[in-house]
């Protein structure tokens, strides 16, 4: 929980920073040189502080890699995909406003890439974890999201985003899957829906449509058998572990008009959040039509 709560605190700070800056007097090269500071001297803050919270708690190990691709029917590689993404585009914010050409910002979008990468290899050195392959797929892909449409088009006409619903999964295994909202954020998979949205209409880019990606019945990473802090069995195995999909309506906040910098700003993060909707999910299971779905 310390860990993952760590990055994106640190990727909310570091978006928040570029898209709320006001240096308006500053020349060019004192803009980017911000944005060196900024991103750069945040990457080496938050993994400083990362590897002082969270691993110097745990034994080392020799550099080792961990397969983990079947974890959580792989929402947790969907988590790693949209960090790396959003990353990605601040970059590419930060390069705007530094006055970059047009044609080499899509480089700054390697940005997400750069902080991701470290956390891999801190886990590489952990013996209770390993640099994960899968994860390391995941954060190429963000990235490649996001530098790719900014170098063809010069924005993010395909966009990710997040959305949560609480579960009733977590009140099982609390420990694992969190013991309040905030921790059931970030640690119940069951609950997280991650989405590619896309607005095809031109007269109106503020609305939008949505296919998602999610699980559930996911007590475990691999299965829903474990031994509880008594060693004792539990046993779960009757609860079916399935992929949901679903197709959805969305908002592009960034499409709204507005002079206000505050209000840009504020689209700007909500951008990344997935309103709820009238949603169609479709699985193994059912097809459900929601009135409201996030």
């Amino acid at each position: 929980m310390k860990k993952n709560a760590l990055i994106f605190t640190c990727i909310f700070l570091f978006i928040n920073i570029i898209c709320a800056s006001n240096y308006d007097t500053l020349n060019l090269n004192k803009r980017k040189n911000t944005c060196y500071l900024v991103g750069f001297g945040g990457t080496v803050f938050a993994h400083t502080a990362l590897s002082q919270l969270w691993y110097k708690d745990y034994p080392k190990s020799k550099f080792h890699f961990l397969n983990d691709n079947q974890n959580w029917l792989q929402i947790d590689k969907c988590g790693h995909a949209f960090s790396s993404y959003y990353l990605g585009v601040a970059g590419i914010e930060a390069a705007k406003w530094a006055g970059v050409p047009k044609n080499k910002q899509w480089k700054w979008a390697l940005f997400g890439t750069i902080f991701q990468t470290p956390i891999e290899v801190f886990d590489g050195f952990s013996s209770g974890w390993g640099a994960s392959t899968g994860d390391l797929v995941a954060n190429s892909f963000g990235t490649i999201l996001s530098a790719g449409q900014h170098a063809i088009w010069q924005e993010q006409k395909i966009k990710m985003k997040y959305s949560f619903h609480p579960t009733g999964y977590a009140y099982i295994r609390s420990n694992v899957l969190g013991k309040n909202w905030n921790e059931h954020l970030l640690k119940d998979y069951n609950g997280q829906t991650y989405w590619l949205t896309y607005s095809p209409i031109k007269k109106h880019k503020w609305i939008g449509l949505a296919i998602g990606y999610g699980a559930s019945g996911m007590i475990g990473g691999e299965d829903n058998i474990w031994k509880d802090k008594n060693n004792i069995t539990q046993d779960y195995s009757y609860m079916k572990r399935y992929r949901q999909y679903y197709l959805s309506l969305d908002i592009d906040f960034t499409q709204i008009k507005t002079k206000s910098k505050n209000l840009k700003t504020l689209f700007y993060i909500l951008n990344g959040i997935k309103v709820p909707m009238p949603t169609i999910e479709f699985s193994k299971q059912k097809i459900k039509a929601w009135g409201l779905f996030s």
